[in-house]
Parts: structure tokens; C-alpha cells; sequence
């Protein structure tokens, strides 16, 4: 518990409609069991309304959400059942019962709604009695879980938190899409492109790559459990949070150095939004812990959506994980430290890219020994989100987000990144860091667009 979060009440939500009185199992894919004992994505999407009352926020706000959760859940079956790992079954599979629901927990919180919601620098371990738990267990796991917060005449938050084995971030997108648009129009149909789809057999892959997949985790880890890796120790009080926000001309700016600078060679860079902002956000950051050991090791890790990349293509609802991680580990710090290292870092990612191709599945167990089996001690930088999404069109009825924050990237390197609210092109990039390192990347990153 948190001194500054009052726990209203917890509920169950079930789907509304006769349609789920039908049972329902999906098995997982390998797609799946990559991300099988992963720690939960938890996000955090906050909404601006000085009128929030107590009174309003018990009288509309909840049964607004609550009910239009259960309309929007009779599309999301298998996120009100469970993951299920059965002694005779060979991998675990998704199960929905008739009567399974999903965890709504109801919350008021004494906080600074606006310094959480900016972004500037605060603690890291605010944001999370915010977020729910899921339910774990070894046999066992919840799909997700929800919680909305109020912060009363400032506005709420709703915090989701998704088992990774369920939902990769474009099905969580869409799956919170669907009860954003069903909460603001209750009585109209769910548009096509939000209704999921399900169909596992348009995942083909080479024969035994689930059993590849699994007997890569029961190395790492204990076996046919579905309880996700231990999270490491509590983070430090002095670990912050801050969101960089660069603009549409500054990621140009960032372009134009990079053709400049690349312009002797023969092979042209892919420089696209992502790779130069990735780019830029993974160099500050090796330079934030200082140039005292350009030997020691680091690296990068980003997802990749396949649904376009396999052939054939997946259909983009799609409800499921279908994600790649493009890794490349183990590099020197050094690489990175002096003027070529951005141009050389951008190389690096615009390769990992043009790599990519439609067989990259078979490198799936492979790719999970890799970064499960990286050292710890290595600078491993991650993404999470994608500036693709369109999560500030998550309106409930009570306008757009004025900030989405993706909680769980506090650990080992993870950076977040998502389009800028105000849809003029530009990139938020989230980080949390020591504050001592913090200072120094916050320089950093305003040093490289002002100069």
C-alpha cells in the first residue's frame, strides 16, 4: 500500500453480452512464448478535468468506464480468462469460462496530478500505485487488470497492466482503442479495424519452435511455471523519470546531420523517424554514465511488428503478440563516445532493420538465449512503445490524454517512445535514471538539437 492512494473498492467486470456464456481457449504461438515470463507492461494514461469531483467521478466517471468495459470485453474474450498451463497440456493456452472477469480496482490519490502527468523530473516509484497487479500463479495468470485513480479537481488516470504472453503493444492499443471508442459511443457497433481477430493458424512457423521456445525458458528459469521472472530489488528512491520531447524539427535537424555526416559513403542510412530518434536517444544515453570505460559492454534491443513482414501478412487486428526483436549485443561503449557516435550508432540500427526479413522467426529461440543470457552488467537499451500507435486518441468521452507513460521501464536500460500529443510529427521519449545520471542526459539531450 502507498500513503498516497486510497483503495475505493476492487470489483470484477464480466462481458456483457449472451456470447459469453460459450467457453473459449487459444492456444499460445511462439510469438507468444517469447515474451512468456516477461515482467507486465503497465501503462498509465492520464486525463486532464478540473471538475473531477468525488461526487462525479463515483456518479459517471466509474459507471461510464465500468460499463463500457464489460460492452467492449463481449469482442475480448480471452482478456477476462486466464492463462492456463495444464499438467498434460505441452505449452500454456488462454482459457475464457463463462463468469471469468477482469480485476477493476477503483482509487483516489493525494498526489500532484500535473507533476505526474509532465515531464519533468520525480521520482520513478510514483507512478506505481497507479498501476495494478496481476494475478500469478504457477498454473495460473491473469490477462490483465485495470484500475482508474482520481485526483480529485484535477483529473483520473486509468492504469492498465497486460500480461505479455497475451498482448504484444499493438493489440493492447487496439483492445484499449475499442473501449475508449465503446465508452464514448455506447450504442454504436465496434469499427472493423477494432473488432480482433483470432484466427492462430495464420501464425506458421518450423516445426517444434514452441518446444525450442519453452526449453529456453526452463534453462533460464523454473520449469512449466507461468510466474514471471522475478523483479529485480525495489528501485532506488534517487531513480527518477523524465520525458524528452523532441520536435518535428529537431529529429530533421538530427537527419540532416546524419546525411551530412554519412555523405562519403557508398551505402546510404535508413533514416526514418524512428531510427534517427532511437539513434540519438540510445547515444545520450551511453554517454550519461560517462566515458571512464569505453570497453564496457552495451547494446540495444527493439521491437519489431511482423504482422507486414511475414507472408503472407498478418491481418493488423490481429489479437495476439506478433513481434520481433531486433538485438545486437555485445558492443563497446567507445563506439558511441566520440563526434562519429551517433552516425555510427544509426548504421548499426538502420542495418538491424534492413536485416529484417520474413524468415525472422526461425531466429526466435535464439533470440530469447541471447538477451535473457546477457550479463547484467550490460547497458542493454530497449524499447518500449512505438510512435505508430496513436495513443493520444484515446478519448473516453472526457477528451484526449494529456499524458501516456508506459510505467515499466525502469529497469536494466528500457527507454519508451510515443508520438507527441499535440500530432505535429514530433517524438516523447521517456527514461528513468539515477538522478545523477539523469542531470547529465538531460543536458546532453538539449545539447544535440541546439547545436
Amino acid at each position: 500500500m502507498n500513503a498516497s492512494l486510497n483503495i475505493i473498492h476492487v470489483s470484477r467486470v464480466t462481458p456483457s453480452t449472451s456470447d459469453s456464456s460459450e467457453s473459449l481457449s487459444l492456444p499460445l504461438t511462439f510469438f507468444d512464448l517469447l515474451w512468456l515470463k516477461h515482467k507486465a507492461v503497465e501503462r498509465v494514461i492520464f486525463y486532464q478535468l478540473t471538475h473531477a469531483t468525488r461526487s462525479f467521478f463515483d456518479s459517471v466517471i466509474v459507471p461510464n468506464l465500468k460499463s463500457s468495459l464489460s460492452l467492449f470485453l463481449s469482442h475480448y474474450l480471452p482478456l477476462a480468462g486466464k492463462l492456463i498451463w495444464d499438467p498434460l497440456d505441452p505449452k500454456p493456452r488462454i482459457v475464457y469460462s463463462p463468469n471469468d472477469a477482469v480485476f477493476f480496482t477503483v482509487a483516489e490519490s493525494n498526489s500532484d496530478f500535473s507533476r505526474l502527468s509532465g515531464n519533468e523530473t520525480f521520482p520513478a516509484s510514483d507512478l506505481y500505485p497507479l498501476v495494478p497487479e496481476l494475478r500469478v500463479s504457477d498454473d495460473s495468470a491473469s490477462a490483465v487488470s485495470f484500475q482508474v485513480t482520481l485526483f480529485p479537481n484535477q483529473g483520473f488516470c486509468i492504469g492498465v497492466t497486460t500480461h505479455h504472453a497475451v498482448s504484444d503493444g499493438k493489440t493492447t492499443t487496439t483492445f484499449l482503442k475499442s473501449w475508449a471508442y465503446t465508452c464514448k459511443q455506447p450504442n454504436d457497433p465496434l469499427p472493423e479495424d477494432l473488432i480482433p481477430f483470432y484466427d492462430r493458424t495464420v501464425i506458421k512457423g518450423p516445426t517444434n519452435i514452441d518446444t525450442k521456445v519453452l526449453n529456453t525458458w526452463h534453462s533460464i528459469d523454473k520449469p512449466r511455471s507461468l510466474k514471471l521472472i522475478p523483479k529485480p530489488p525495489a528501485i532506488n528512491s534517487d531513480v527518477v523519470r523524465f520525458t524528452f520531447e523532441l520536435t518535428r524539427e529537431g529529429i530533421q535537424k538530427l537527419r540532416d546531420r546524419l546525411k551530412r555526416e554519412s555523405s562519403s559513403s557508398s551505402k546510404e542510412l535508413r533514416l526514418s523517424t524512428f531510427v534517427v530518434t532511437f539513434s540519438y536517444a540510445f547515444t545520450c544515453l551511453i554517454r550519461s554514465r560517462g566515458d571512464d570505460d569505453p570497453n564496457r559492454s552495451v547494446g540495444y534491443r527493439f521491437a519489431v511488428d511482423c504482422r507486414n513482414l511475414i507472408n503472407p501478412p498478418i491481418p493488423a487486428s490481429y489479437f495476439g503478440n506478433c513481434v520481433f526483436s531486433a538485438v545486437k549485443i555485445p558492443l563497446k561503449a567507445g563506439m558511441f563516445l566520440g563526434k562519429e557516435g551517433f552516425l555510427a550508432a544509426a548504421r548499426l540500427i538502420s542495418d538491424s532493420i534492413e536485416g529484417l526479413d520474413s524468415n525472422v522467426a526461425w531466429k526466435i529461440p535464439e533470440l530469447l538465449e541471447t538477451f535473457e543470457n546477457a550479463p547484467a552488467e550490460y547497458l542493454l537499451v530497449s524499447v518500449a512503445g512505438s510512435t505508430r500507435f496513436g495513443v493520444y486518441g484515446l478519448d473516453f468521452g472526457w477528451g484526449k490524454p494529456v499524458k501516456v507513460s508506459i510505467v515499466s521501464i525502469d529497469q536494466r536500460g528500457k527507454i519508451s517512445m510515443t508520438e507527441s500529443r499535440d500530432g505535429n510529427g514530433g517524438v516523447e521519449i521517456a527514461f528513468a535514471l539515477k538522478k545523477q545520471e539523469m542531470d547529465v542526459l538531460i543536458d546532453l539531450l538539449h545539447e544535440g538539437v541546439q547545436n
